[in-house]
């Protein structure tokens, strides 16, 4: 695609995002800067639409962006704009560090305050990595495994036990996974101990044996949960409400959680900013739907995702730097909240 091209798509993106109308040859003439013929726009227009990245709607002769279009668009043409001040305080005011589940509900709000569309957050994934470990006895054959995630999370479990071990024992086996293992995941304790769990004293041996076999196997990794806010929301967007079998989908898909799930765990193994056009994947089948998302993490460990859902026509240089800045301001609150821990 040459220049000429490339000019006149992201004009005709950038009104029609503004305008909510099908984008005729006299607008992209007078928004492109372009000194060029009514007959070449319609020209260049003709070729864009052959490469199938606008379309013509059925009622107007001007052009709408495609899914394809606006993949190109956000890829390569837009221009990211930095946050407003005031927004940025507000984000960051809005996360301090409270308690994890209540700072991640706020960086949802958020999200959808700022952008007026929904926010979602993908909280983390239970256990995926302990800071710090306790065994307590409870009774002949129970020992209570309390476990602190790097998030401030503190979660329990009783483990059964055949060997009854004394409270120094158990402090002394706290210390030393602790001291050889905290801030690592139970998938790497286990590949890290495979030959050398019968090495270890006895009483330790059983214990840390105990916590891998029994506590992880609780603490499934197959999935967190998810925040969601502002759903609302998309009501109000003409784009997303004007069908109503459309909208049935949506909602049905925001119900069921397991396509946002799919596309957030996506971005988790990604690094920065990630942009799903609804229609150009299996990943969101909706056409007239866009997730924009980001992972977050806590001391430099990826936990979980974040991301604002709406119609494809919305300002993404406006909602990119959104997303982008409550990644970073949600993560530097969940590092502060572990720390005071």
């Amino acid at each position: 695609m040459d220049k000429r091209s490339r000019a006149l798509l992201k004009t005709l993106i950038e009104r029609y995002i503004e305008e909510g109308q099908p984008i005729g040859s006299r607008t992209l003439s007078r928004f492109s800067g372009l000194d060029l013929s009514a007959a070449t726009i319609r020209n260049v227009m003709a070729d864009l639409e052959e490469m199938g990245l606008v379309t013509s709607p059925h009622t107007s002769a001007g052009r709408i962006p495609t899914p394809r279009g606006y993949r190109l668009f956000v890829d390569t043409m837009v221009t990211v704009r930095p946050l407003e001040e005031i927004a940025a305080r507000e984000v960051e005011r809005g996360l301090l560090p409270d308690s994890p589940q209540r700072v991640l509900t706020s960086a949802a709000q958020i999200l959808s305050n700022l952008t007026h569309f929904a926010g979602v957050v993908m909280t983390p994934k239970r256990a995926q990595v302990f800071k710090h470990i306790e065994f307590l006895r409870l009774g002949e054959g129970k020992i209570l495994l309390i476990m602190v995630t790097p998030e401030g999370d503190v979660q329990n479990r009783i483990l059964p036990t055949t060997q009854d071990y004394t409270p120094s024992q158990l402090i002394e086996a706290g210390n030393f996974i602790n001291t050889q293992f905290a801030g690592k995941s139970f998938d790497q304790v286990r590949l890290h101990l495979k030959s050398d769990l019968d090495n270890l004293r006895a009483d330790i041996s059983g214990l840390m044996a105990l916590a891998l076999q029994s506590g992880v196997a609780d603490y499934d990794m197959s999935g967190g949960d998810m925040v969601l806010s502002g759903e609302r929301r998309l009501l109000n967007v003409g784009d997303l409400s004007s069908n109503l079998d459309k909208l049935r989908k949506m909602f049905d898909m925001l119900e069921q959680k397991s396509v946002l799930m799919q596309l957030l765990d996506v971005s988790s193994h990604a690094d920065g900013i990630q942009i799903f056009i609804g229609g150009e994947s299996d990943l969101l089948p909706y056409e007239d739907l866009a997730v924009i998302s980001a992972p977050y993490s806590v001391d430099g460990q990826i936990v979980g995702t974040l991301g604002v859902i709406g119609p494809t026509r919305m300002a993404y240089d406006r909602v990119i730097p959104t997303v982008d800045i409550t990644s970073k301001l949600l993560s530097g609150a969940l590092g502060s909240y572990s720390k005071l821990k």
